[in-house]
Order: structure tokens, then C-alpha cells, then sequence
């Protein structure tokens, strides 16, 4: 694999934050997944339906797509809508606004090689504008980022924007946006042009010249989690290791504050010793074989050979075979898709109150108060 096939902008939170990262990463093979394919097809159909928004020529991709449901179709109508209402609030700043569509944009004056896509670009006057649109339901994206500065995906993709259009227009203000239906999150930042700059020659160059060059120091954190060494890093190893390693008092028990040590390391333990197992059973089953381990068969179920002959025995013999069940809440949002869920169902729906979890002080939900005691004796009795 050629260097530069792993330095992407999609990439760039985990490559700037452990640089030789890049390098493991580009050794691994490339394995697709659905929640991959579901969010190909989704950046699809969005396409489609912006393009359309927008007067062009497009063909409908629908029945090509592997993961096209009514959820994917609100979702990405959602998008569209919201793209169509930037593009309005550009045409305030100038008559006839620059709006492309999936975007090739080349910042390789900061990044070795450095390309990527961009959903949506809005030129207007004085303003860049870079949509970015995420289908994935796990893991909730931000425009600022996580360090308050910018979205380092949408600040690598205004770079190539910039360089591209900056000769044809007086850019000055950068506006980075996130449209991510499924979770509910629509967010936007803005910086200036000066910033963007100052922050593609002070941090971005300098440290995709290391991760270009697989040098620089390892780093430990939640972008672990979309690297395909993660399972087999030893700097990760180490880290969760620690949690092992802590020498705790002489104490037959662990006081508060000890324990506030330990939270926080669990979650981070539980999905690297997870990821370990997961990569061991895959090596186990290509024929790598672990000193003191073997591959035995696991546990499994009952199943029928053939679901039709059951249904006509039982029939027969004077029993009814099914059973009709209620569509969970979630599948059936996804059957009738949000719009047409609230309108029927929104004034069915209750949400109980959820049982008490330990979080950061940091998290934002209000603190749960205590003397709720009608709501502690339903959660003791359960």
C-alpha cells in the first residue's frame, strides 16, 4: 500500500493525536463493513436528492442500494433540506453562490498526498461553507471538535476549499457544519481564515510529516477506537494494563477516591481486552495458533431445519404455530420512518425515567437526586 493512502481527512483526529498510527494502520488490511456500506449508500441518496434540490441532473440511486429503508430516505431528505436552507441563507451574502456536491478537495500543500470529499461546499462572498453529513448512529460528532477548535475532518476539507476557490473569492470566515440525523445533531462552528491557516501551519503539516513518516510518539485516547491496530498496539496494551499495575493502599477495601481512580480506566480496559479476543479469534481461525489456547466449538441453539413442515405439523395436530407480536418501538420508527412515527404514535409513547448510572462530573446531564425514593424502591424491588 502506498504512503498516502493513510493519511484521509476522516482519519485525521487519530493520525494528529498519534501520528505513527498512520503507519500500523496502512499495514492492516482493509475490511469493509455493513455500517460502512449503510453509510455509502446513505452519502448516495443524499447526493441524489441535493443535486435534484439544486436543479441538476441526477439519477435515483434507490434500487442499487444495498441499506435504503424509510429511515435512510428521511434521514437523508432531512440533509437536503437543511443544505437548501444554507444555500438560501448564502444567496443573502451574493446573488448566484458557489454550491458543490461531493467535492473532490486536494490539501496536500499541508498533508503528503492529503484528498478527501466534501458532502456539501458553499462559496459566498466572504464565506466558506463545509456541510458534512454522518449517518452512524454510535459515536456523536461535533464541528467544534473535541478540543474547541474546529473539526479536524472539516478544517483538512476547508483547506482544500480554500485552495481551490481562495483565488476566486475574498474568503475571510470558514463555517464547519455537521448534519447527523440519527442522533439528532445538527452542529456548527465557525473561525476565520487567519485561524484555519495558524492551525494548517503549526499543527496539521507539522504532524502529518510524521505520520507520513510513521515517527512521532503513540497516544492513547478515544480515537483508539477507529484504528485498525488497536487490538494489537502495544502502547494501548500498556495503558490499559496500568489499571493492573495500580498499587493500591494496605487497606482490605478501596476508598472513594481509589475507586474514582479506577472508573474512569474501566470502560477503555473492557474494549481493548474486547478487541484483543475478537482479533485472537480471528487470527485462531486463519491458523495462528496461541500458546496454552485452542479453538473448541461454542455454545449453540435449537433450530428448526424447515419453518414451513414445523407450521403444518403443528397446524395439524389443533395448535397455532405463531405468535403476533408488537414491532418494537425502534423497528417500527425505522418501518414508518420518523415523520409518519410522530404523527401516529407521538401521543402513545412514554419515556421512563432511567435508572441511575455513574458518570464524569463533566457529562451534562443534571445530577440524579437521591431522595427520589418512590423512584430507588421501584429500582431496588426490580
Amino acid at each position: 500500500m502506498a504512503k498516502h493512502a493513510y493519511l484521509s481527512a476522516s482519519a485525521s483526529e487519530r493520525w494528529l493525536k498519534c501520528p505513527p498510527s498512520a503507519k500500523l494502520c496502512a499495514q492492516e488490511e482493509d475490511r469493509g463493513s455493513p455500517y460502512a456500506q449503510q453509510g455509502t449508500d446513505a452519502h448516495e441518496l443524499c447526493q441524489h436528492l441535493v443535486e435534484t434540490a439544486l436543479g441538476r441532473p441526477s439519477k435515483d440511486p434507490t434500487e442499487d442500494l444495498t441499506y435504503y429503508d424509510a429511515e435512510m430516505q428521511e434521514s437523508a431528505e432531512g440533509y437536503r433540506d437543511f443544505v437548501m436552507e444554507q444555500v438560501e441563507e448564502a444567496k443573502k451574502l451574493c446573488r448566484d453562490p458557489l454550491v458543490c456536491v461531493e467535492q473532490t478537495l486536494d490539501f496536500s500543500k499541508w498533508v503528503e498526498h492529503g484528498f478527501g470529499t466534501g458532502d456539501c461546499v458553499i462559496v459566498a462572498d466572504d464565506l466558506l461553507h463545509i456541510i458534512d453529513f454522518k449517518f452512524g448512529l454510535g459515536v456523536l460528532v461535533t464541528a467544534s471538535g473535541e478540543d474547541g477548535t474546529g473539526n479536524s475532518q472539516l478544517k483538512c476539507y476547508a483547506l482544500g476549499a480554500l485552495d481551490t476557490f481562495g483565488d476566486l473569492y475574498d474568503i475571510r470566515r470558514i463555517r464547519l457544519s455537521i448534519y447527523q440525523p440519527r442522533r439528532e445533531n445538527v452542529d456548527t462552528f465557525e473561525l476565520t481564515k487567519e485561524q484555519l491557516l495558524q492551525w494548517a501551519d503549526e499543527v496539521l503539516a507539522p504532524t502529518a510529516k510524521l505520520a507520513y513518516e510513521g515517527e512521532g510518539e503513540f497516544a492513547v485516547g478515544d480515537h483508539c477506537q477507529f484504528c485498525k491496530a488497536k487490538a494489537t498496539c502495544r502502547k494501548r496494551a500498556e495503558y490499559s494494563m496500568e489499571l493492573a499495575k495500580y498499587e493500591f493502599a494496605d487497606a482490605p477495601t478501596l476508598d472513594e477516591y481509589e475507586i474514582a481512580v479506577i472508573l474512569p480506566q474501566i470502560d477503555t480496559l473492557i474494549s481493548w481486552a474486547e478487541d484483543v479476543k475478537d482479533y485472537a479469534l480471528k487470527q485462531a481461525l486463519a491458523g495462528v495458533r496461541f500458546p496454552g489456547w485452542k479453538l473448541v466449538e461454542g455454545r449453540s441453539n435449537r433450530k428448526y431445519t424447515d419453518e414451513t413442515a414445523v407450521a403444518e405439523v403443528v397446524s395439524k395436530a389443533g395448535y397455532d404455530p405463531y405468535e403476533k407480536k408488537l414491532l418494537g418501538i425502534t423497528a417500527m420508527q425505522k418501518q414508518l420512518g420518523k415523520k409518519k412515527f410522530e404523527q401516529l404514535l407521538a401521543g402513545l409513547i412514554i419515556k421512563p425515567q432511567g435508572k441511575p448510572v455513574l458518570a464524569p462530573e463533566t457529562d451534562k446531564r443534571p445530577e440524579f437526586n437521591t431522595a427520589q425514593n418512590d423512584f430507588m424502591e421501584e429500582y431496588e424491588n426490580e
